[in-house]
């Protein structure tokens, strides 16, 4: 019975893939007659078997792609089961469940300063990098909230942490909008200083959300940490093999082209930068900078940040200070919304 359930899964999947190839089938197709009527049965069975071989693992391979890219359990095989909360650093805490765009059940934690501090100060929309749960970012954040005096939304990707479903592009996305969302309907929270941050995998959620324009609006600010330009550019820039590169577009089932969407981003965006980071290349950070369409955007380069240690680094913190403060004059025009926590 299980089995019978998982196939259904995918037939949504495969009539993707046949719309999307259905060029490429016709075209095989006619060659498969004029190999067949040239050469003869056992050639062109011969020819099509190769074929069907080839479009079944091309097939195998974008099902399975979400399972190659998402990582919830990297950093400990209990990451789908165990997130550490806050108060681990001493940090008070709203733990919160709220519906996504399409109802999949997320989980978030909401650090706040206390009143009345926390109703006019900024607060930090925290979308992590892959591996592990948000719990693993605690470090992090718990320097943000001591040294920026910021409110912290920490968000748990679908699939990732305590989290219900499974993680996908798509999905990622509508998350990311359901956080803001949830601010939004929250009238202790300054509407007007609402600052998106995304490392590595979060830098491409949060680049997706700042430019969408019914979001961008609510947005006061962006900060991206050592993300990558598309998934097709660093697959190609980690595996080295020279035939990825033609690889085309829709074969990749998640691609987060994030150098596609930034010259739509136009709210104020620091560009973190770790020169030593080995996973991500550091001239895609360049890249995405040159690109950005904002008209205050800063790109800080940290000489011994890793990809996932440059928050660790000197002057990190004082340095988003610098960029925040330097951002105040920009004042966002968010609309009113009513996403509730469950």
């Amino acid at each position: 019975m299980n089995l019978k359930l998982e196939s259904l899964k995918c037939l949504p999947i495969l009539a993707v893939v046949l719309l999307k190839c259905w060029r490429l089938i016709v075209i095989c197709l006619i060659f498969f007659l004029l190999v067949y009527w040239i050469c003869g049965a056992l050639v062109a069975l011969l020819i099509l078997g190769c074929a069907l071989s080839l479009y079944s693992v091309s097939v195998c391979f974008y099902v399975s792609q979400d399972h190659l890219l998402f990582h919830p359990d990297d950093n400990n095989y209990q990451s789908r089961k165990l997130v550490q909360t806050p108060s681990a650093v001493q940090l008070p805490f709203l733990n919160l469940f709220v519906r996504s765009l399409d109802g999949t059940l997320i989980h978030m934690y909401f650090i706040r300063q206390p009143e009345p501090a926390g109703s006019i100060a900024p607060t930090i929309v925290f979308f992590h990098g892959n591996a592990g749960n948000m719990g693993h970012r605690l470090q992090n954040a718990a320097g943000l909230y001591a040294t920026l005096h910021c409110n912290i939304l920490m968000v748990e990707y679908r699939g990732y942490g305590l989290s219900h479903g499974c993680a996908s592009e798509k999905g990622i996305y509508l998350d990311a909008q359901a956080a803001l969302d949830y601010l939004a309907a929250r009238p202790d929270v300054n509407q007007n200083r609402i600052v998106v941050f995304g490392r590595s995998l979060g830098g491409a959620v949060a680049i997706d959300l700042a430019a969408r324009a019914d979001y961008s609006c609510r947005i006061w600010c962006l900060i991206v940490e050592n993300t990558f330009t598309s998934i097709p550019d660093i697959t190609t820039s980690l595996f080295k093999y020279t035939w990825l590169k033609f690889v085309p577009l829709f074969a990749y089932k998640n691609k987060l082209v994030s150098k596609d969407k930034i010259g739509s981003v136009n709210v104020p965006t620091l560009f973190i930068s770790g020169l030593s980071d080995t996973l991500v290349p550091p001239r895609m950070m360049t890249e995405l900078h040159s690109q950005c369409s904002a008209n205050y955007k800063q790109l800080l380069q940290i000489p011994n940040g890793g990809h996932n240690d440059t928050w660790a680094c000197h002057n990190y913190y004082s340095s988003i200070a610098s960029f925040l403060k330097a951002a105040e004059s920009y004042v966002p025009s968010p609309p009113s919304s009513t996403v509730e926590a469950v």
